[in-house]
């Protein structure tokens, strides 16, 4: 894509997304419905296995919702497209790995985006809030989500005071997962895409269906839901071909060749 505020890139099976809206990469309805069939396709095409999620620039990743198009008549309660607002939060059977590389401010719907990513990195400069207290109203998506992610008093924090943390108290607080020089950003995001994309595809689709649907389950309810047979991408994984490629490569002491067959 060229002409729109949402531009993409592949390379190989890694799928880079950028956000580019100037002057802030703020998110209005027709942009988030367009990142909505963008991570769409992305789920649903078998040859990509990773996506990284970023914004143009050197000052914003995303400040969220665009207060300006709510003046024009954007509702905030609108119609947002396919995943919810950005194409991520709610999106259905997500089965593959999402990199955030936030690249400088991240606030508000911005944050909750990248909450909805599963490795976050993030530039040296990067800057983190949830101002949504100031303007009076809440951040639905991070109330329910950042409790779970970092210490609960620092989240509540966040919510009630809307305070800021720069990248190195983000990563204090496990809210990160790694700086880098904002001229390294996108070469280490490149670099761990291309990791987790050389590994066996059906595992990292059961992986994120197992942490997803566990997440409030009590441990044997999960194992009980594995061992009956009630998750579909471990039972693919499992009959799969790549389940037999993993066996014999390491009989055979070879890399594996992974197919997502």
């Amino acid at each position: 894509m060229t002409d729109t505020p949402i531009k993409t890139h592949r390379d190989g099976h890694v799928l880079e997304v950028t956000l580019d809206r100037p002057k802030a990469n703020a998110i209005d309805l027709a942009t988030s419905r367009i990142m909505g069939e963008v991570f769409t396709a992305f789920r649903d095409d078998p040859d990509l296995r990773v996506a990284i999620i970023t914004g143009a620039g050197e000052k914003f990743f995303c400040p969220g919702w665009d207060l300006k198009a709510a003046a024009d008549g954007d509702a905030v309660d609108g119609d947002y497209g396919l995943g919810g607002f950005g194409g991520l939060q709610e999106l259905r059977g997500l089965n593959k790995p999402v990199i955030a590389a936030v690249n400088g401010i991240c606030c508000g719907g911005g944050l909750e985006l990248a909450l909805s990513a599963d490795i976050i990195l993030a530039a040296d400069h990067a800057s983190f809030a949830l101002p949504e207290i100031r303007s009076g109203t809440v951040a639905d998506a991070a109330s329910i989500k950042l409790p779970k992610r970092i210490p609960y008093h620092i989240a509540m924090e966040m919510l009630f005071t809307g305070r800021w943390l720069d990248a190195d108290e983000a990563a204090r607080w496990g809210l990160i997962n790694h700086i880098h020089p904002a001229a390294d950003l996108m070469a280490e995001a490149r670099r761990m895409a291309a990791l987790i994309a050389s590994g066996p595809p059906l595992v990292n689709a059961a992986i994120k269906e197992i942490v997803r649907e566990a997440e409030d389950m009590k441990f044997q309810d999960a194992m009980n839901r594995i061992t009956k047979s009630q998750f579909a991408t471990v039972e693919r994984l499992y009959r799969s071909e790549d389940q037999l490629e993993g066996a014999r490569a390491f009989a055979e002491k070879r890399d594996p060749v992974w197919k997502g067959k």
